[in-house]
């Protein structure tokens, strides 16, 4: 009779009380900080000693080449419908093999096609190159080497002149990634999460007795009385204890 009463006390009271997890967390509120904190700190050292940084050039070519005109070009849609050719030749094997043996770099044609963008902006006649690397030097010269060979491959297949260069690729002073602050933040919010939900799990877990209301809600009982825990009566009992034993020894 006493089990099912305490079952049904557990399953009576086993809803979350929102305020009770508040004081809880409020108690350990230092631990979650310093949680945070170490979090946060190895997000950052991380990202500034282990997390090598990307850099990224652009150049731009204008489809056309200077002695081009809209008229012999027919009319502006034969023009969108060329900067979307030119993208894929971009990309095309032939033209990035070239900028391999252009710039005798150690890699295959995969490799740079993984680190090189090639798209038409929106409403435009512009094809925009973009290069991604951890050396920037390299970045740079990779993006105007294929600015180069696209315009070359693009007069040898429509039998023009080389379309013209709108903005040449510069060395790029500061990385595109990784970003310092938001891992660190990342990081310190991960360990913020991670201390809370440790602290929550190790709370759910203890079925420890600690006062009436525990043996109400667990063991489904009432109490008579309770006997209160005083520290200073419980250390002084302890010292005249540990006096005893000594006493006993001597003799």
């Amino acid at each position: 009779m006493i089990e099912t009463n305490a079952i049904s006390t557990i399953e009576d009271d086993d809803e979350i009380d929102f305020a009770e997890l508040f004081f809880v967390l409020r108690q350990k509120i230092w631990i979650i900080i310093s949680c945070g904190l170490i979090g946060a700190i190895i997000a950052f050292l991380y990202t500034m000693f282990l997390i090598k940084p990307l850099y990224q050039s652009s150049s731009m070519i204008y489809i056309f080449s200077k002695t081009t005109t809209l008229t012999s070009a027919i009319d502006l849609q034969l023009g969108k419908q060329l900067t979307v050719d030119f993208e894929i030749l971009g990309k095309s094997r032939p033209v990035l093999e070239r900028v391999i043996s252009d710039l005798e770099l150690d890699t295959d044609y995969e490799s740079l096609l993984r680190i090189v963008t090639v798209e038409n902006p929106s409403d435009s006649r512009i094809i925009k190159i973009t290069v991604k690397n951890q050396d920037p030097q390299l970045a740079c010269d990779i993006a105007n080497s294929l600015a180069g060979n696209l315009a070359s491959r693009v007069a040898e297949v429509t039998g023009t002149d080389k379309p013209s260069s709108v903005e040449e690729a510069v060395v790029a002073a500061r990385p595109i990634s990784p970003s310092k602050s938001k891992n660190t933040m990342l990081g310190g919010m991960v360990g913020i999460f991670l201390a809370i939900a440790v602290i929550l799990v190790m709370y759910y877990s203890d079925m420890s007795i600690r006062s009436e209301d525990d043996v109400r809600k667990y063991l489904g009982l009432g109490t008579l009385a309770a006997v209160p825990y005083e520290k200073s009566i419980s250390a002084g009992h302890e010292s005249r204890s540990s006096k005893k034993k000594k006493a006993k020894k001597r003799k």
